[in-house]
């Protein structure tokens, strides 16, 4: 495996936090997971995007950064690989969404200050599904402070992502997702495991499943 450092990242819904459990299992790789859960604005967020916004994107970037600089500074002698279910960058496409121009503008100064001591990946996955597919699954592992999210959001989001990739020539391996099922259809890994194993150059390369 060339790739040491992989990221899963794709919108809300879209099966992150599953792939990149598969994954590193399959190449008995260290496993970092977003502990979103530990964020006590989350749900009031959806409660109130225009409150709770700033200190929510704010609370999210303190525990990525803390989180991964922990990991990625920490050598592991039995695994080389690191699997990580999101790219730190998020919080800066999250922010852009979630945050008026002014407010956007001071957490961008905070970002670039601190996102320059992160390694970042050698390769993203990066997980397209359909709104209403993102939907789908949003209401299969029901979070209450998640059931409300509206597909214009969602939407937001999705153009966010794909932009930010397409301007900066991320290496990454854009998957359709619109019918997946990592867990229950062996094929649908696979193409991800053998995407990996490809000397991809720097760009996006589209993948469909089986």
């Amino acid at each position: 495996m060339q790739h040491h450092f992989i990221t899963v990242e794709g919108n809300i819904g879209a099966g992150k936090t599953t792939l990149a459990h598969l994954i590193s299992r399959k190449l008995n790789a260290r496993l970092i997971l977003e502990e979103f859960a530990d964020n006590p604005f989350l749900p009031k967020f959806y409660e109130n995007q225009k409150q709770y916004a700033f200190p929510l994107e704010l609370f999210f970037m303190a525990e990525r950064f803390k989180q991964m600089k922990d990991m990625l500074h920490t050598k592991d002698m039995f695994q080389s690989i690191t699997v990580c279910d999101y790219l730190f960058t998020k919080c800066l496409l999250f922010a852009k969404v979630n945050l008026p121009e002014e407010e956007f503008r001071l957490y961008q100064k905070l970002f670039d200050i601190i996102h320059q001591q992160l390694i970042y990946p050698d390769i993203l996955i990066y997980l397209h599904a359909p709104v209403q597919k993102l939907q789908q699954n949003i209401k299969k592992r029901n979070r209450v402070y998640e059931q409300g999210i509206h597909d214009d959001y969602l939407f937001s989001l999705q153009q966010t992502y794909t932009s930010y990739i397409k301007q900066h020539n991320i290496k990454t391996i854009f998957i359709d997702a619109s019918n997946a099922d990592f867990l229950g259809n062996e094929k649908h890994l696979q193409v991800v495991l053998d995407a990996l194993e490809n000397d991809l150059s720097d760009g996006q390369h589209y993948f469909t499943l089986p």
